[in-house]
């Protein structure tokens, strides 16, 4: 039994194609007999995100507290599945990615994974920086949070996501489970041959200045600014399509 969880705070605009880009690469599971079911937080949204995810089938978790740790969280929470898979409401998955995370937790030593992403845009920096976190993401071992994978009991052993971090949560939440999966003599995978697609709308809506700016600050507080909302803008100002 997977569990796919989908955090969303205002997307009414996106959440339709994700769904269906999510029933359509759930077939790779029902391919194998495996059970699936579709769990979509609405994390205090102001538009017909929930809505929506009921009429495509999905079943709604209510987070009143506008988190991304909470939301994925919450729906983790309602989860029935041996395995969660966690899915951004702004990216659409492949049948063969999802095949590919069925073979891969069929093989049995897998404990967790992620993918490599990709951004159809025409900004060269959007581009770059993908392609620099790929790099980082399978040479570290570190899951992009719009796509995330991982055995539910081994989710529940290291407590989840973090209510601590407002950004950047899913590289807090792997640095655990490969702890883990160290112990347990399990592996951590980074799929690639089929990568995520996802949105590039961060680098169409925030200015470059705006990033860098995050970006800096970041870095000068040693992470630390990513435990408060207030400097994690760009995920929670509700600036969408």
């Amino acid at each position: 039994m997977i569990s796919i969880v989908v955090p969303a705070f205002n997307e009414a605009r996106g959440l339709p194609a994700t769904l269906a880009s999510i029933r359509r690469a759930a077939q790779a599971f029902d391919a194998r007999g495996w059970r699936h079911e579709l769990i979509v937080c609405d994390n205090n949204s102001t538009d017909g995100t929930a809505e929506i995810a009921r009429a495509a089938g999905a079943t709604v978790v209510f987070e009143p507290i506008n988190q991304i740790s909470r939301a994925r969280n919450a729906g983790a929470a309602k989860a029935s599945g041996d395995w969660l898979l966690f899915i951004d409401a702004d990216s659409q998955p492949s049948p063969e990615l999802f095949a590919d995370v069925v073979d891969t937790i069929a093989a049995g030593r897998c404990l967790a994974g992620g993918a490599t992403v990709t951004v159809e845009s025409n900004e060269l920096l959007a581009r770059a920086t993908v392609a620099t976190w790929n790099v980082i993401s399978r040479s570290a071992r570190l899951a992009a949070g719009s796509f995330i994978f991982c055995e539910a009991h081994a989710f529940r052993t290291v407590g989840g996501f973090s209510l601590e971090l407002y950004a950047t949560e899913e590289l807090e939440l792997f640095k655990r489970l490969k702890r883990l999966a160290r112990q347990l003599r399990r592996t951590i995978v980074i799929l690639h041959e089929h990568p995520l697609m996802t949105s590039d709308r961060k680098a169409r809506l925030y200015t470059k200045r705006e990033m860098a700016a995050g970006l800096l600050k970041s870095a000068w507080t040693l992470g630390r600014a990513m435990r408060n909302r207030d400097d994690c803008y760009m995920w929670y100002d509700g600036r969408r399509e």
